[in-house]
């Protein structure tokens, strides 16, 4: 089996370009995932006049979101695991994840100063995380167009919708667990979304993706990113590029920290396979495969079927988008 892709961004700029370039590329098709690496030295990370502090802005953003936890988080889900008697089960636990997590909106409208028991240096800190986050979402979508041989702003402007992207973060905590064996931190899914950018944990592990039939460790390293690919990416490259399965097991000792922010759709953005990359397809049943339909459709559908594989959403969303299309114009009076 092939290593995790652990990719060197700094290289984009120098003789190395295009190999860096095949790598992103390989990373995209075969896995959904890869992992770079974030230094002081990444010119392309960073837009003209910008500077940002990577270490620091994570190191602040970890020690604040583990300072959270141990204050506002650990005593609730204690309390929550007693309730449900959770620590004495001795069979498998299929409806429930072992975590402790809370969510905050950045775009369109950010809940950064409403959500309750932040300090307001976590909330700043938070906040302009997650502004440099956004840019760098999507400077990444644009290496992915250039791979792709779309025009530079392409998957943006196909995620804009009526008023721009949405933009989130799921700040997750995964404590101790005593039965490890018994219930997943977090169970085997895809992300509905666009492109997902997490900062995790870089002593406790846990997040495992799936490829061909194997559950593959995703190294936890110290300043890195994760970067992984959602539904509607697939939806988009009609198929180049895939979400793939992963999940986050329990450990028995330490909690692992997990800041994952979202970029992902307009609700009312209308997805659909990119008109260029279909009519590359030379297989007539590969141009028909992936549906279109409004990016909220597609999260009404999702939420009861999170768990389940991807495949029966597609095929769900191909199915009203005939239907829609087979009903023709509806009268009027």
């Amino acid at each position: 089996m092939e290593s995790f892709p652990v990719i060197n961004l700094e290289k984009l700029n120098g003789e190395e370009r295009a190999a860096t370039m095949e790598k992103i590329r390989d990373a995209c098709e075969n896995w959904g995932f890869f992992e770079i690496k974030l230094t002081y030295k990444l010119p392309f990370l960073k837009k003209a006049g910008e500077s940002w502090d990577i270490p620091r802005a994570i190191g602040q953003s970890e020690r604040l979101t583990k300072e959270h936890y141990k204050k506002c988080m650990e005593q609730r889900f204690k309390e929550m695991v007693a309730n449900k008697g959770l620590e004495a089960v001795e069979s498998e636990i299929n409806d429930l994840d072992w975590e402790s997590t809370f969510f905050l909106k950045h775009l369109p409208v950010s809940n950064v100063c409403e959500v309750p028991d932040l300090e307001e240096d976590y909330r700043k800190a938070m906040k302009e995380f997650a502004g440099e986050l956004e840019k760098r979402a999507e400077l990444l979508l644009d290496l992915l167009c250039e791979n792709l041989g779309l025009e530079k702003g392409y998957l943006k402007k196909a995620f804009y919708g009526s008023k721009g992207p949405s933009f989130g973060t799921k700040v997750g905590n995964y404590p101790p667990c005593p039965r490890p064996e018994l219930v997943k931190g977090l169970r085997a899914h895809t992300d509905a979304g666009g492109i997902i950018l997490l900062f995790q944990d870089d002593k406790v592990s846990g997040l495992q993706l799936l490829k061909e039939g194997e559950w593959i460790d995703v190294p936890p390293m110290r300043h890195s990113i994760v970067v992984n690919l959602g539904d509607q990416l697939e939806v988009i490259t009609n198929g180049k590029y895939k979400s793939v399965m992963h999940r986050v097991l329990t450990q028995t000792d330490g909690t692992r920290m997990s800041i994952a922010s979202f970029y992902n759709p307009g609700s009312d953005a209308v997805i659909f396979p990119a008109p260029a990359l279909v009519e590359k397809e030379e297989d007539e049943k590969k141009k028909q495969v992936y549906p279109k339909f409004v990016f909220e459709d597609y999260m009404k559908l999702y939420a009861g079927l999170k768990f389940q594989d991807k495949e029966p959403r597609f095929k769900a969303m191909k199915a009203m988008e005939e239907s829609t299309i087979n009903l023709g114009p509806i009268a009027t009076v």
